[in-house]
């Protein structure tokens, strides 16, 4: 057989794959956003009855055949061909000596999880949650031992799948560097900051008008209203389908207008990276390889980079106005970009401001790194989660819901090690507006919401090359050099002294 011939079959094969992944994926949509209470769990269990057929296609002889025979030669692939077998062949690696019941008793156990997290959360009792999180990373510790050897530790094994040549000593140095430079910025600013206006910012705004607003951003950010759905869930999230199907939530507060308009915008950056890849990455599925780091890097980008600059604050007012009426009349482009921008050290990451939200980042990883590697147990979470958020930014945490609760991501088997993606996307994002600078005035076009030029920037330098590349060799390709955390730290101080007038 030739490898055209073997590409040929292995497209056959990857075409039901990818039917049985949107299934199970447009079912987990409904089981957050559309489902309710009490049919979650069956909709879970739905799921993972779905994922035992996906595990046998993705485990058959054939395939493994094909992708095994086209990793050992590679000749005659084109570089997306190779890459997509590279990309096969690394989570066939992860997987291989998992048997289809180890298969579905994991996706059972972590669709569950979701249920026991929702009901934990809403009680207020992180103990009901706790049991579910103890089997959580006793499976994760057996999922790693199925693999065989390895280096480094547990936890070194979910940072490199998240992002691929990362681990402890890498993330421990760059939270270091964070931490050093963001502290005492803080300090500074809670001990010497200007007063800041921000009595608006709990005005009542109906859920009407802030929806209205959410479809207004996402088209003004550039994605196509009639491939974009805006839902409501508990955690908000972002899931596509292809580039034709991609489906943003946001959760309303009328009493913090201000959450959804940076939920939308931090949502739809993940919809932009979504819709915008290479046409002929979607066709042979090769598309959404790129790690979690680089698709925050996007979602961050729009969220604080993009909403929360001043020339974005001018360029939506009129709008803002026009939608909610008289509530916020009374306040100028400057307050308004004040209060968006205000640091208050506070209890939820999802809430916090630009300059702390690192910080709850540092808080996750020190206690997953912990839970992964065996060092502490599921019970001690909540104790410690206060103690570190005391340690970190001073707060003291009232209850369960508050703490170590508000998170969706430790709610299943897949989402640990995910959180440094969200300090890393920080990082990526500065030093990718460093090189946006260098060939757009990015503030004009910000001001002037031609926002299209900035999603066709991205698309032809970010999103071209991001699933064909692991993420050093990315930024590389997209700034010119290595990840450099000083641009991202550089940025921070400069906005943040400037907006409290620190000398």
């Amino acid at each position: 057989m030739t490898n055209d011939q073997r590409l040929k079959k292995l497209q056959k094969i990857l075409d039901e794959i990818e039917v049985y992944s949107h299934c199970i994926g447009k079912l987990g949509y409904d089981m957050e956003c559309i489902a309710p209470e009490e049919g979650i769990e069956q909709a879970g269990d739905e799921m993972a009855v779905l994922g035992q057929r996906l595990f046998k296609l993705s485990h058959s002889r054939t395939y493994v055949n094909l992708i095994t025979d086209l990793h050992s030669d590679p000749s005659g692939l084109d570089a997306d061909h190779q890459r997509l077998v590279e990309m096969l062949w690394r989570s066939w690696c992860k997987e291989k000596n998992y048997s289809a019941r180890f298969a579905y008793e994991t996706d059972l156990l972590s669709n569950r999880a979701y249920s026991d997290w929702l009901k934990a959360k809403k009680a207020n009792d992180y103990s009901l949650f706790a049991p579910t999180l103890a089997r959580l990373t006793d499976r994760i510790r057996e999922m790693t031992a199925l693999r065989g050897e390895h280096s480094g530790t547990v936890y070194d094994v979910w940072l490199d799948d998240n992002e691929p040549g990362s681990n402890q000593a890498r993330m421990d140095a760059f939270f270091s560097a964070l931490q050093a430079r963001i502290t005492p910025l803080v300090q500074s600013i809670v001990t010497e900051g200007k007063p800041l206006r921000e009595d608006f910012m709990s005005r009542p705004c109906p859920v009407d008008q802030q929806e209205k607003f959410s479809r207004w951003l996402m088209e003004l950010e550039g994605l196509r209203p009639t491939a974009t759905v805006l839902g409501t869930t508990e955690h908000p999230f972002t899931d596509g389908y292809g580039p034709n199907d991609v489906r943003i939530t946001t959760h309303f507060y009328e009493n913090r207008f201000i959450s959804n308009v940076f939920t939308t915008m931090h949502e739809g950056g993940h919809a932009l990276f979504m819709q915008n890849e290479p046409a002929e990455l979607y066709k042979i599925h090769a598309d959404n390889g790129m790690t979690n780091g680089m698709h925050e890097c996007i979602s961050r980008f729009y969220e604080n980079l993009i909403a929360r600059s001043e020339p974005f604050i001018h360029y939506i007012m009129p709008k803002l106005r026009e939608l909610s009426g008289s509530t916020f009349a009374d306040v100028s482009e400057r307050e308004m970009y004040e209060a968006v921008n205000a640091v208050h050290p506070s209890l939820i990451r999802t809430e916090s401001d630009e300059l702390t939200y690192c910080l709850h980042i540092m808080v996750r990883y020190e206690l997953e790194k912990g839970l992964i590697n065996g060092d502490i147990s599921a019970h001690e979470v909540p104790r410690l989660w206060n103690e570190k958020m005391k340690t970190l930014l001073g707060v003291d945490v009232p209850d369960d819901a508050h703490g170590c609760l508000q998170d969706v991501h430790w709610a299943g088997a897949y989402g640990f090690g995910y959180f440094p993606s969200y300090a890393l996307g920080n990082a990526y994002g500065a030093q990718i507006m460093h090189r946006m600078r260098k060939e757009m005035d990015v503030d004009a076009v910000v001001a002037s919401g031609e926002l299209w030029r900035i999603r066709d920037w991205l698309k032809e330098n970010v999103f071209s090359c991001a699933s064909r590349l692991d993420p050093d060799e990315w930024i590389v390709a997209v700034t010119g050099e290595p990840l450099n955390v000083n641009y991202y730290l550089d940025y921070m101080e400069e906005k943040f002294s400037a907006l409290y007038g620190l000398k």
